[in-house]
Formats: structure tokens, C-alpha cells, sequence
């Protein structure tokens, strides 16, 4: 059976709340296996008889918002992707270590070729942006909140994300990345 990891967009902020203990608890219910999380920012492993990303994302979607009440957004991946991106965020904070964070947002779907562009080019003075798959690496030599080009600037030019602290993608690959 496949396994995924789930990274639910913008629970436990602003009121949306998703206990983690409950969200373990509806997915168990609802017939997924292995269910863990970590954290309390909505990173989930779980297994599926699903083998179609979109189709496992939309099905998430359907049983959390339900269950919440409030729009719950999925992204998911491979434990193989999710290695493949603390990887290339090891290999960019190794290249041009930042003075302020690292933050790498996940994408729902491919980056078309302008959205990229968009994304990478002139960035502001301390903020780098390297697109690297469905994942944009954020690297900061500025306080994140000060940042121009943060998750909402990534979702205007490509689409859906979610954004983590690059320690906490390095926690999830070590725990759960192929």
C-alpha cells in the first residue's frame, strides 16, 4: 500500500483549529493506515490504497474539511519526494547559507516556466528564490516576516503551497523520507 505524506495548509493558525490527536483520529476512522503526525502544524504520514496524488489530495480535502468545517487544503508527496527536497535544501543552505531562515513552500502542482521565472527573478535585496520541483526554497538574510517574496508571493505566481521551516522538511525526511 502506498505512503504518503500529507502537509495540510494553514491548520492550527488564525482559528482554524485541527488538533492533531483528532486529526489521527478521522483519518484512522475514515480507513487510512499508519497514520502519524508530527508537530502541530498538519504534517501527516499515512498509507492508502490510493496510488493517484490528485485523487488521494481531493479525497483529504473532502473528509478534513467536513470534519472541520473550514477549507482544509492537502498537498502530498512521496516519502521519496520528501527526501529529495530536504536534500536540495541541505545543498542550497550548504551553497549560500542564510543569515535569517530557510522556508521552502510545496506546491500542489508542477511550476509552469513563467510562474518560475516570476518566482526567481530580481529577487528583493536579502531574499534568494530557488524553484526545485513542486518545492520553492525561500532563503532569507532578513527576519521572515520582513521577507517580499514569502509563501503568499510563491502562491500568487505558481498556485497552492505550504510553507515549513526548513528544519522542520529535514525532521519530516528523516522520520519519513524514503
Amino acid at each position: 500500500m502506498p505512503t504518503w505524506i500529507a502537509l495540510l495548509r494553514a491548520v492550527n493558525v488564525g482559528g482554524r483549529s485541527y488538533p492533531m490527536a483528532q486529526l489521527r483520529a478521522v483519518l484512522t476512522e475514515a480507513g487510512y493506515g499508519d497514520v502519524e503526525t508530527h508537530i502541530q502544524t498538519g504534517n501527516v504520514r499515512l498509507t492508502s490504497p490510493l496510488r493517484s496524488r490528485a485523487k488521494l489530495e481531493s479525497e483529504l480535502e473532502r473528509l478534513l474539511s467536513d470534519d472541520r468545517g473550514f477549507t482544509v487544503e492537502v498537498v502530498a508527496l512521496t516519502p521519496a519526494e520528501l527526501a529529495e527536497i530536504a536534500a536540495d535544501a541541505d545543498e542550497l543552505s550548504e551553497a549560500d547559507p542564510p543569515s535569517g531562515g530557510h522556508y521552502v513552500s510545496v506546491l500542489k502542482t508542477a511550476p509552469t516556466d513563467a510562474g518560475r521565472r516570476t518566482i526567481e527573478t530580481d529577487p528583493p535585496e536579502g531574499e534568494r528564490v530557488h524553484v526545485r520541483g513542486r518545492a520553492v526554497h525561500l532563503l532569507y538574510d532578513k527576519p521572515y516576516h520582513e521577507a517580499r517574496r514569502s509563501n503568499a508571493a510563491v502562491e500568487k505566481a505558481l498556485g497552492t503551497s505550504t510553507n515549513r521551516n526548513a528544519t522542520v522538511v529535514r525532521a519530516l525526511a528523516a522520520k519519513w523520507g524514503a
